[in-house]
């Protein structure tokens, strides 16, 4: 998909040629033998599976998809498709961490503007008036309240592990360009 940072989802039941990649920042499917994917270089890439169910979806979470519900979006869209969120698991690959991730007042204050517990995600910088976010920990609270209890986090932070690509970690050192990671699953025929 065209990823434009949102809470949509599309069905894939087949690839998508050039032009016609629709705009969204998540797949589901339950079609065989098709790969679906997202890619990241400091959003959470989030890969979700029901075996039972042989369903699968992939989520692009940067903070503004997490926030506006592309996470929620993902699991429903995958309900409709004959999963249950009691059976799914949820991957949380690379993305950028707290210890990595400085926000100003006013990202903070949209977090607290939607619900006042999100001020847990947020530790105070060493720079006044500016905080860390925790995007993994806002990202698994979502999951959780969502219903999905497997979720495994493999804790990796792209902006300080220099195998990864950092879009943050680039802009930062001026670097004309900063690569992106694909993260994909696939139904096995």
């Amino acid at each position: 998909v065209h990823q434009i940072h949102s809470p949509d989802v599309v069905v894939a039941t087949g690839p998508w040629q050039g032009e016609a990649r629709p705009r969204a920042d998540a797949i589901v499917t339950r079609t065989e033998g098709i790969a679906i994917g997202v890619t990241a270089a400091d959003c959470g890439p989030i890969l979700f599976a029901d075996a039972g169910a042989r369903v699968i979806g992939a989520a692009h979470a940067g903070w503004k998809g997490a926030l506006t519900g592309v996470l929620e979006s993902t699991i429903d869209a995958m309900e409709k498709l004959g999963a249950d969120r009691s059976g799914m698991v949820a991957a949380i690959g690379p993305l950028i961490r707290q210890p990595s991730y400085e926000v100003g007042g006013e990202f903070v204050e949209r977090f607290l503007d939607t619900d006042a517990a999100n001020a847990v995600f947020f530790v105070p910088s060493v720079q006044p008036g500016r905080s860390m976010f925790a995007l993994a920990g806002f990202i698994r609270m979502r999951l959780e309240r969502a219903g999905i209890l497997m979720i495994d986090d493999i804790g990796v932070d792209t902006y300080s592990d220099e195998r990864f690509y950092s879009y943050r970690r680039s802009v930062h050192r001026k670097e004309p360009d900063y690569g992106r990671h694909v993260h994909a699953i696939a139904l096995e025929a």
